[in-house]
Formats: structure tokens, C-alpha cells, sequence
């Protein structure tokens, strides 16, 4: 008994999902993998570029925090071109 149970603990641990390397991926999973690195990087780029040129006066809060803030994937830099740049009024 003890060694049935022994071996149900072990075989519990292994269902836990393991990491694949890319030789295991499949074709699909790295166009995906690639594709959402660039849409990332994209918009890394696009912001830290916008918060280089956009006058401090026409940021929410300063450009050190969005900075910062658009290092973190995706959430980031939607959240500067969403709340971190001031809209104009359209006339």
C-alpha cells in the first residue's frame, strides 16, 4: 500500500503542466509566440518614443513613472496611450 501511494504522489506531481522548450512548440504556437513579441516590443517602442517627444505639460504625472509603467507587458503601454496622454478638445 505504502508503495502504491508513494507512486500516486509522484505520478500527482508530474500532471503539473512542464514548460516546453521552443523545439517542442508547434508551428502555430511560435508564429503566436513571435507575433505577440513583436505586437509587444511595438508598442514598447511607440510609447517610450511618444513619452521622448510629448511635452511634459500634456503627460498625466511624470515621465519617469510612465517610463517605468510601459516595462510592463502590453498593460503598460495601453495604459499610458489610455490615461497617460492628455487629450485636446477638438475644435
Amino acid at each position: 500500500m505504502v508503495n502504491k501511494r508513494g507512486q500516486l504522489m509522484a505520478n500527482k506531481g508530474k500532471k503539473k503542466a512542464q514548460k516546453k522548450t521552443w523545439k517542442e512548440l508547434t508551428p502555430m504556437a511560435k508564429v503566436g509566440t513571435v507575433t505577440a513579441a513583436v505586437v509587444q516590443l511595438s508598442l514598447l517602442v511607440a510609447a517610450q518614443r511618444d513619452i521622448s517627444r510629448r511635452p511634459a505639460e500634456q503627460i498625466r504625472g511624470s515621465k519617469t513613472m510612465w517610463r517605468v509603467a510601459t516595462l510592463v507587458n502590453f498593460v503598460g503601454p495601453g495604459s499610458y496611450f489610455t490615461f497617460g496622454v492628455k487629450r485636446t478638445a477638438a475644435k
